[in-house]
């Protein structure tokens, strides 16, 4: 009798718990929620491989290290403090990779998925939150166009792995060119940048492959398929070669990611001509300066020494890290669209039209607004941590900001110095990774969504400009 009565009060207990967190979840806006979600999993991430299991020695793996290493996967950075084939075990390898794939993919998409895929109804608010997370334009139709995404990721990531595997069946058993080629698809296009060709030289990335055809143009097209959004595909698969019909995103997005990739290929071609191109055949140069051109926005792989590159190339990789890849994908930094906005604003102001417009479409003045405020966000953050940086440790200026803007637009692409950094500057890197995949102002403004606006307005005075 006693046991049954204290199991009664055991089960109301937790149902009082239950409904209490339920209720505090009901309050939360959907960039909280976000936010929350994937701190949540960085901190599972986080315990999981600080376990004996996850790392190659049978050692534990110290919590620092854990938890930069799953922030960077959860948020498809790529930046490492340990060599992943040479410290993680197969199974903290596949646990980063599970990481990454909710990273890539968020957490709120595969969540939907499972939920709806049981009860056949989500809410309202999941809706809208799942709206938020993937960057989508309205409510309707959002599951549907969610199970497309996923089942589309799927299949282009299996493309992708049957390719790899192939190439690297002739340099590997067919079992371990089979989990490269899965690893590597998976992390090329969810943007990530993580890579197990530490087998043959730790921290060298594709290094090895830099003048493979095969392996070079698979990761760059995953890479690029990846970061040009989820909604661009639906119109492209939609539109096919009718151009007109896409919508203004999509056109903005593949004419921008055209002229970056393309004219980045020969910036990045000029400036390494005389140093790491030295020596290269002509089939090699174009591959390399069509990676180095690709990686930065934001893929986090390198096939040359990132190190060794001139000023110039670094300058370079630092303004398309903070472009990134496009709304809506796997990609990071401000965004293509964002970058376009500025663009054709400036234009506006120059020539004195009236408001701006792209493809005979006027842009919203909220659009520049919000334009303007995630690029200085970003930059605020990015500058505010190379001043850490260089504050607490002595290293070359040119380097530390390669190192930065590649966290807070979830790049991966590094000199070499993110393994030589001290305790607080990895945590520095680790909260930029973190505001760079959830998004800065997204984030912020959650704690803003509910104040009150005051509808006093004082005197407006002019202040001069420039």
């Amino acid at each position: 009798m006693e046991n049954r009565k204290f199991n009664e009060e055991k089960k109301q207990k937790f149902q009082t718990i239950y409904a209490t967190i339920k209720e505090k979840a009901g309050q939360l806006s959907a960039g909280q929620i976000i936010g929350l979600g994937f701190l949540v999993i960085i901190l599972i991430g986080t315990l999981l491989l600080m376990t004996p299991v996850a790392s190659r020695d049978g050692n534990w793996t110290g919590f620092l290290d854990a938890l930069f290493t799953a922030t960077s996967a959860t948020c498809v950075t790529g930046l490492v403090v340990v060599d992943t084939y040479t410290h993680w075990s197969i199974a903290g390898q596949v646990l980063i990779l599970i990481l990454i794939q909710i990273g890539g993919l968020g957490f709120m998409s595969l969540g939907m998925m499972l939920i709806s895929g049981i009860r056949k109804n989500v809410g309202l608010k999941g809706k809208s939150v799942l709206v938020e997370s993937i960057n989508g334009f309205q409510i309707g139709g959002i599951i549907k166009f969610v199970k497309k995404m996923v089942l589309g990721t799927f299949l282009v990531e299996g493309i992708g792995a049957v390719i790899l595997s192939i190439r690297f069946s002739f340099d590997m058993n067919i079992g371990e060119a089979i989990y490269n080629g899965i690893f590597h698809s998976i992390s090329a296009f969810c943007n990530a940048g993580f890579d197990l060709m530490g087998k043959y030289e730790p921290y060298s990335s594709l290094v090895r492959y830099s003048s493979d055809w095969i392996v070079n143009i698979t990761v760059i097209l995953l890479v690029i398929i990846g970061g040009i959004g989820f909604i661009v595909w639906e119109d492209v698969l939609k539109n096919r070669h009718h151009f007109q019909k896409y919508r203004l995103h999509t056109k903005i997005v593949l004419v921008t990611t055209a002229v970056l990739t393309i004219g980045g290929a020969i910036l990045f071609g000029i400036f390494e001509y005389h140093n790491l191109g030295e020596g290269m055949g002509i089939g090699e140069r174009i591959l390399t300066s069509l990676f180095d051109a690709v990686t930065p926005r934001t893929a986090g792989f390198n096939t040359t020494d990132i190190g060794q590159q001139t000023n110039s190339s670094k300058l370079l990789s630092v303004i398309f890290m903070f472009i990134g890849g496009s709304p809506g994908s796997t990609a990071g930094g401000i965004k293509t669209t964002t970058f376009v906005v500025f663009l054709f604003y400036m234009r506006g102001i120059f020539l004195k039209t009236r408001g701006s417009s792209v493809f005979r479409r006027r842009l919203s003045d909220e659009a520049l607004k919000k334009a303007s405020a995630l690029a200085c966000t970003n930059l605020t953050l990015a500058l505010t941590a190379t001043l850490v940086i260089c504050g607490v440790q002595n290293i070359e200026l040119a380097d530390v900001l390669l190192e930065t803007f590649s966290a807070i637009s979830t790049v991966g692409m590094s000199a070499g110095i993110t393994r030589d950094l001290v305790p607080v500057c990895r945590v520095t890197l680790i909260i930029l990774m973190y505001c760079g995949r959830v998004g800065s102002l997204s984030f912020l403004l959650s704690f803003t969504d509910k104040k009150k606006i005051s509808p006093i307005q004082f005197p407006e005075e002019r202040i001069l400009i420039g």
